[in-house]
């Protein structure tokens, strides 16, 4: 703080500081530069100061947001994440889930075909990139405690029942399937709507094979 002449106090000039909201877009910026750095020239030959000088941040800053270079993947990733997770809470009492996931699930929330795409190619790069996978994994693992509470309410049943756990974890792993066979299908092509409109019927049709219990008002 200044001393000014009345005896008050100023605040000093500088930066202000940053919000979360900045934050957290500053975060999804150097995801994608680190995504598509990784996909031209591999994981291993790409540094943490490539990654940097491509989002235009310093490497300190870069370091103070990500533990390794890998885990850049991350928020890219969280967004894939957080799409189920956010089509699975709106799910209307009164409607089947498989319909409901055929009128309103999107592969990645408010994303652009470009922030899709690189989804996709972290989903390609994690067949290969152990690091990559082992983030990728952690992020579905973590979103299997929404599953469950969503279903637990769903099914009537507390959280940490033996049946509820298992269709949350057949749900998650019915979903990963569907998203690897859609970056496998995206490997050579543009991601338009149609493509889009058969990623969610696969998602439908697989999730519809391990929750055919569930039903619109949670019935068996």
């Amino acid at each position: 703080m200044e001393a000014v002449a009345d005896g008050g106090y100023v605040p000093r000039r500088g930066r202000p500081p940053v919000s979360d909201e900045q934050r957290q877009q500053q975060r999804l910026d150097i995801s994608r530069h680190a995504v598509r750095l990784f996909a031209e020239q591999g994981v291993a030959a790409t540094s943490g100061e490539q990654i940097a000088r491509a989002a235009g941040v310093s490497e300190r800053t870069l370091w103070r947001y990500f533990p390794t270079k890998e885990s850049c993947v991350e928020p890219l990733l969280t967004k894939m994440i957080d799409a189920f997770q956010a089509v699975l809470r709106a799910w209307p009492p009164d409607l089947d889930l498989i319909e409901h996931l055929r009128a309103a699930y999107m592969p990645v929330l408010d994303s652009s075909s470009a922030d899709i795409a690189a989804v996709l190619a972290v989903v390609r790069m994690t067949h290969d990139e152990p690091a990559l996978r082992a983030a990728y994994l952690m992020l579905r693992e973590r979103s299997e405690d929404t599953f469950t509470e969503v279903l637990a309410e769903r099914m009537g049943l507390p959280s940490d029942t033996f049946e509820v756990r298992v269709q949350a974890a057949a749900m998650n792993a019915a979903l990963k399937i569907a998203t690897d066979h859609l970056a496998q299908a995206t490997a050579n092509e543009r991601i338009t709507l149609e493509t889009i409109d058969r990623h969610r019927d696969h998602t439908a049709n697989a999730i519809s094979l391990v929750t055919r219990r569930l039903s619109g008002n949670g019935n068996s």
